[in-house]
């Protein structure tokens, strides 16, 4: 109903509930590509490495390996997650994905 004017009843009382923002996890993606650029044959690529090479910006936040591109050497990948396609190439060129 119409309150001619005055801020309706809804809208002036404070709101109140649950939400999962602020329990989200948010994650840095890093492609398979940007390994095969910045890495090297038998590296260990943890988060601390994946700072020093400019792919992160801090050691905190969690990573997702994504399977954009084309991996030719054979890694040590250390992430929170992987995708189904990173982790099978990762794999197919006689690499390791350990989720930590």
């Amino acid at each position: 109903m119409a309150e001619g004017g005055q801020m309706p009843l809804f809208r002036r009382i404070p709101k109140r509930g649950f939400s999962n923002a602020d329990f989200r996890r948010v994650y840095s993606i890093v492609n398979i590509a940007d390994l095969e650029e910045r890495f090297e044959v038998g590296d260990h690529v943890t988060r601390q490495a994946l700072v020093e090479a400019g792919l992160l910006r801090s050691v905190r936040v969690d990573v997702k390996i994504l399977g954009n591109g084309e991996l030719s050497k054979k890694l040590i990948v250390e992430a929170s997650r992987f995708s189904k396609s990173a982790m099978d190439k990762i794999t197919k060129v006689g690499g390791e994905a350990k989720i930590v």
